[in-house]
């Protein structure tokens, strides 16, 4: 049976695990440098800077939907952003994974967001399929920009 809840400080570590195994899923193993201490400062701490859903199959730990809030100065409304989603390998064609988005969608519409919005990998075809399947858009004239390391300090110091 399937539950859905809101994370609480107590899940730092189970959502830390959750996004090294997104990690490795996505190729990406050792790109993971977040920590427990992180997790408790950013989404539990007096200012959150995220929300996250945790996903329970038969009263397991199955998924998470990892999100923050957004603001489109076109539309003049905030959007929810969807910065990671997982479950578990094995219990993946359960409907976990819609769930945790019907849940993110009625997050949305309670916080009078626009929308939802997330990025996908170029070769996740399952995921694309599902998401296409959902009614979303793959937007594929936008590219995702990132700023980090090094360039970012000299950018910062340039003024």
């Amino acid at each position: 049976m399937l539950n859905l809840r809101r994370a609480t400080a107590a899940d730092a570590q189970l959502i830390l695990q959750f996004i090294r195994d997104l990690a490795a899923y996505e190729r990406e193993p050792d790109a993971v440098t977040a920590n427990t201490d992180d997790i408790l400062r950013d989404g539990f701490g007096p200012n959150p800077k995220f929300w996250c859903l945790i996903a329970e199959w038969n009263g397991a730990p199955a998924g998470f939907a990892f999100y923050f809030f957004n603001y489109s100065t076109w539309i003049g409304k905030p959007g929810l952003f969807l910065e990671d989603l997982f479950v578990k390998p094995e219990l993946r064609g359960k409907g976990i994974g819609k769930a945790l988005l019907a849940e993110l969608a009625r997050i949305a519409i309670q916080e009078n967001c626009y929308g939802v919005k997330w990025e996908v990998l170029d070769w996740n075809q399952p995921a694309i399929d599902f998401y296409v399947s959902l009614g979303a858009i793959i937007r594929k004239e936008w590219l995702t920009v990132k700023l980090v390391g090094e360039p970012l300090q000299k950018l910062a110091g340039s003024i």
